[in-house]
Order: structure tokens, then sequence, then C-alpha cells
């Protein structure tokens, strides 16, 4: 799992060797992500699945669970992908094709959160 640290979330994707491995590296991410889920819950954070070229939506749905919990810790849990029908991905789960809405997002959401909202 690759981890960039930014002042407002944290970046999270999958490292070059899990990108390398498919299916079973998408797996392991998972699996790390998990293990290390309690590190995270204080910040916002975007899972960033961009590299993956028509990500299935059975994948994302894995992180429903864990987006819902975020996010009602006051925090933003936003997913990078590409190639998916967003109209069939669930009100839990906030999900954008580009990076730069994810952050836009996050920004959005922390404002909103300050004024009360």
């Amino acid at each position: 799992m690759k981890i960039n640290k930014t002042d407002k979330f944290y970046d999270l994707s999958l490292s070059e060797n899990q990108l390398s491995e498919g299916e079973e590296g998408f797996k392991l991410f998972f699996n790390e992500f998990l293990k290390n889920n309690t590190n995270f819950k204080n910040v916002n954070l975007i899972l960033d699945f961009s590299s993956i070229i028509n990500i299935d939506l059975n994948k994302i749905l894995l992180f429903s669970q864990l987006s819902e919990t975020h996010r009602n810790n006051n925090k933003s849990f936003v997913i990078v992908c590409e190639g998916i029908e967003f109209d069939k991905i669930p009100d839990e789960i906030v999900a954008v094709p580009t990076f730069k809405e994810a952050e836009d997002i996050i920004e959005i959401e922390d404002i909103e959160r300050d004024l009360g909202f």
C-alpha cells in the first residue's frame, strides 16, 4: 500500500507490486487497509483506484461499511475510480472519477463540518 500524507488527507493506493498482482494484489491491499484502519480513523481518506482500469463494482462495495463508519466519525472517505457506473454505487460511498474531484469533496465536506451541517 502506498500512503501519501498531506495536511488535509491521506491518499492510499495500491503499491506497484499489488498492481502487478492483479486480483490477488487488490486482496492484499484490502487486507492491509483493514489491518491498519485504526490508523486512519481520524483523518480524511482518499482511496485512489484510478490505476485500476474498469474496476469491478464489487471491489468498491467492499468499502461500504468502512466508508459509513468513517463518515460517522466526521471524516471524509472518497474513492477515486474510473470506468464504473457511478449511479450503481450506494449513497454510503462517495466515488468520483478524478483525484481533483476527491480533493474538492474533502474541502467542501470540511467546510460543511466547520459550519455545522
